[in-house]
């Protein structure tokens, strides 16, 4: 597998990054982890705005979800070609609502479908083209999903947002790349449920074994040396943090 982060800023886009965007290749499949804020332009840097074959999304806050209405535009009023076949979205129930009340005017209330499948994601293993996917309800103030993708013997764990859970350790038990947020800073916020920060990151990545860690959703505000530093100082392995357009081979 290869994993891109497109956009890897939480909260906003930073003045470097879109928000939370990462493509997933495999097999010519390519599958997308969600499509925050600035995550279409980006995209764009690393295959054709028709060349995506599925989307999960995460959850449905803004900085995960808003360019898919800039991505229905795309694909609904595409005149080279007529309009798209639909393409598979995976999301928490009211997807297509959320995202139809986010546009505000689409066509018709059924629109958002004529070019989107969508599929709600409940805890469960499913196959999207050639990866097998569990996923886990995560820890977060709305319905919220991690997700772990296995391919030809090597697996990807993306956490999404969420504070400290169980299910996450359990879903990134022995994984070879744990992509994990790290909003908040050890020591200055604490809200449960809502965020990690780099400390709780790097024990989640020690508590499930996972063999390398890197660290993405922190926003514009939040150190990132900090984050890194303290995950570095409970987590063994490999850590780093996400930056736009690197790739990693899993």
């Amino acid at each position: 597998m290869k994993l891109t982060v497109v956009g890897c800023s939480g909260s906003f886009p930073s003045a470097e990054s879109a928000c939370s965007s990462y493509l997933v290749e495999a097999d010519g499949f390519r599958l997308l982890l969600d499509m925050g804020n600035g995550a279409l332009g980006e995209l764009q840097r690393h295959c054709g705005l028709y060349d995506l074959d599925a989307i999960f999304l995460s959850h449905l806050h803004a900085d995960h979800c808003i360019d898919m209405c800039a991505y229905f535009v795309a694909r609904y009023y595409r005149h080279e070609g007529g309009r798209c076949d639909p393409i598979p979205v995976y999301g928490p129930e009211g997807t297509e609502h959320r995202l139809t009340t986010a546009y505000a005017d689409t066509p018709t209330a059924s629109s958002m479908s004529e070019v989107f499948d969508f599929h709600t994601v409940k805890p469960s293993t499913f196959d999207i083209g050639p990866f097998t996917v569990h996923t886990e309800r995560v820890a977060h103030p709305v319905e919220a999903y991690g997700i772990r993708i296995e391919h030809g013997g090597r697996s990807l764990t993306y956490s999404g947002d969420t504070g400290l859970s169980p299910a996450l350790t359990e879903l990134a038990r022995d994984t070879d790349l744990f992509l994990c947020e790290a909003a908040f800073t050890h020591g200055k916020e604490n809200i449960p449920d809502l965020h990690l920060n780099g400390r709780e990151a790097g024990e989640t990545a020690t508590r499930a074994g996972a063999r390398r860690l890197v660290l993405t959703h922190i926003p514009p505000w939040t150190d990132p040396q900090v984050n890194l530093a303290d995950a570095r100082a409970v987590f063994d392995g490999p850590v780093s943090l996400a930056t736009p357009r690197q790739s990693y081979e899993i």
